[in-house]
């Protein structure tokens, strides 16, 4: 698929293609190990903003030997304290718009995945790590702090000790490390990470709309409720998901001995 005919605007850092419900999302700026400038964050912004209606799920990597270096670092500019609030803020737009968007989005991760990388990939909800994975966070040795959102998202999966390790002492995980400390939720071999991301982009594409709109918005925001506040949210949310025609019709197959039991979990 041409990306210009699903969006308004020439994506030339995103290539963007469509597998029946499921869009592959990938960088394309192999050269700079995919490094993010204000070029890119406004691509990204603008794609998930524009996904056609068909699409259910999204798969995003990085093309060449690395998901994402994070910054381009030769792009930085002598900014004063307001440009770079703006500047940071439009990283945030655009990873709010992957976090909290219409469809579920599952990362394949491998290379660097370092500083803006990470933060790139902590927005997604699904993370698959292959073999040469490996995971940094060197704004504390440059004299910066990050600014795209990771010190909301990274420490909801690893902790705010680990991530606080890592800033202070250029600690990089590997890909199994990672995974052990919660950056990704499935490790497959060098090569994999596509097949296995589009094999879960389809099946969670086969689930109703609402059912993955609940997950992707009422779930992480129950979790920073106190209880009883999450309890009446989540009994709200469950009845209108319910009454849902969609989930209906599942539930309708499910009782009829038509749709799958559930099996053993993949890895």
């Amino acid at each position: 698929m041409n990306p210009s005919s699903a969006v308004p605007v020439r994506l030339d850092l995103l290539q963007v293609g469509i597998d029946g419900p499921v869009a592959h999302v990938r960088l394309a700026r192999p050269a700079k190990r995919n490094a993010i400038n204000d070029h890119l964050i406004a691509q990204l912004h603008t794609c998930f903003v524009n996904l056609p209606s068909e699409v259910s799920a999204v798969v995003l990597s990085g093309e060449g030997e690395h998901f994402c270096a994070g910054l381009d670092l030769s792009e930085l500019s002598d900014r004063s304290v307001a440009e770079g609030i703006v500047h940071s803020r439009m990283w945030h737009a655009a990873f709010d718009q992957i976090q909290f968007g219409r469809v579920p989005v599952i990362a394949v991760l491998h290379g660097a995945v370092v500083g803006g990388g990470l933060e790139l990939a902590s927005s997604v909800h699904i993370r698959v790590a292959e073999d040469s994975t490996f995971y940094g966070l060197p704004e504390g040795q440059r004299g910066l702090f990050v600014g795209g959102g990771g010190s909301a998202r990274v420490p909801r999966l690893i902790g705010v000790s680990r991530m606080m390790d890592m800033m202070l002492t250029g600690r990089v995980l590997n890909a199994d490390e990672g995974q052990q400390a919660g950056l990704s939720h499935y490790r497959v071999g060098q090569g994999q990470g596509i097949a296995k991301a589009m094999e879960l982009a389809h099946r969670i594409a086969g689930n109703a709309p609402l059912s993955n709109y609940a997950v992707l918005h009422a779930l992480p925001r129950i979790a920073e409720m106190s209880q009883p506040e999450g309890l009446f949210v989540e009994s709200l949310m469950a009845a209108i998901a319910q009454g849902d025609p969609a989930a209906k019709d599942r539930m309708r197959a499910f009782l009829e001995g038509k749709a799958g039991k559930v099996g053993k979990a993949s890895s």
